[in-house]
């Protein structure tokens, strides 16, 4: 039974399955499911998911220290202490889940490269 978009994409389960196994590292896909034998190298993920949480928690973060800055101004040390760490995992845990999500709506909208059509069919 093919799981929710969220349960896959939270617990890295396969989109037509649901069997755990997404992931063979930590952001590594694996190649194939070991259940259903799905293959996930034919998914182009790329760098979207990287280049929107960059954006979304970069945003964030900056705005959140400025915030703390301008409300109780800390030292600088204390600042990078507090949002340099907050920031890898942030952007590490969330981007696992995003991958997921993306792998999982690719497979749901059956996604493909674009192919552009030859002239001949064009009107």
């Amino acid at each position: 039974m093919a799981p929710t978009p969220v349960a896959a994409a939270l617990k890295g389960l396969c989109p037509r399955c649901g069997a755990p196994g997404l992931f063979k590292g930590l952001l590594d896909f694996s190649d194939r499911c070991k259940v259903c034998g799905l293959d996930f190298t034919t998914f182009n993920v790329g760098d979207g998911p990287a280049a929107i949480l960059t954006l979304v928690l970069g945003a964030v973060v900056v705005g959140l220290a400025i915030t703390i800055q301008l409300a109780y101004g800390p030292p600088i040390w204390l600042q990078m202490l507090i949002w340099l760490p907050v920031t890898v995992f942030g952007v590490i845990g969330s981007l696992r889940i995003a991958k997921a999500a993306l792998l999982g709506s690719e497979y749901r909208t059956a996604a493909h490269e674009g192919r552009i059509a030859p002239p001949e069919t064009l009107p």
